[in-house]
């Protein structure tokens, strides 16, 4: 069983893509490739039992295992060590990236208080969209009661779309709520 999001695109979001942008080939409509999140710990130095509840967080919200980054050098002002766990990662493609932009935009985007939609000023010029969440409280699988410390994280959509408008429009028309 595919993911509700994914025939979505390949019924209607293809088309309308086609249509807007008038593309040649089908070969140049743009499509997600790729959803990254990323936790950064920098407490996790002091506390291991928060890289592992990080972990097991992500691993819930995403639907698969996180990996752990470490860092790459040591750096004598914030106490960090080389190769000492700094954050946790998870790549997301094909249905499960479907299921989670699914969720992240019909669920948990909603559930965020006061919310008027994401910036369209976080595009990096080449076609990706990225955006920050301060709390991972607004997705339905956590739960409050379980929570020792709110975490944010960081959510990438890497498209393979060439400008930002393009990227835009396929990132609108699956969904994702921008401000007005």
């Amino acid at each position: 069983m595919t993911a509700r999001l994914k025939e979505t695109y390949k019924n209607e979001i293809f088309k309308a893509m086609m249509d807007k942008h008038g593309y040649k080939n089908v070969m140049e409509v743009p499509v997600l490739e790729k959803i990254t999140l990323n936790m950064g710990l920098g407490e996790a130095k002091e506390n291991a039992k928060i890289m592992e509840t990080a972990v097991e967080e992500l691993a819930i919200i995403s639907g698969q295992r996180p990996v752990i980054t470490k860092s790459k050098k040591s750096i004598a002002n914030f106490k960090v060590r080389q190769g000492m766990p700094v954050g946790a990662k998870v790549t997301l493609r094909g249905d499960n990236m479907f299921e989670f932009a699914d969720k992240l935009f019909n669920i948990a985007l909603p559930r965020v208080r006061d919310f008027k939609g994401v910036s369209k000023n976080s595009f990096d010029g080449r076609g990706n969209y990225s955006m920050g969440i301060k709390e991972q409280l607004i997705f339905p699988e956590i739960e409050y009661d379980k929570i020792d410390k709110i975490k944010g994280m960081n959510i990438v959509f890497t498209t393979t779309a060439k400008t930002d408008e393009e990227a835009a429009s396929l990132l609108q028309l699956l969904g994702l709520p921008f401000e007005k």
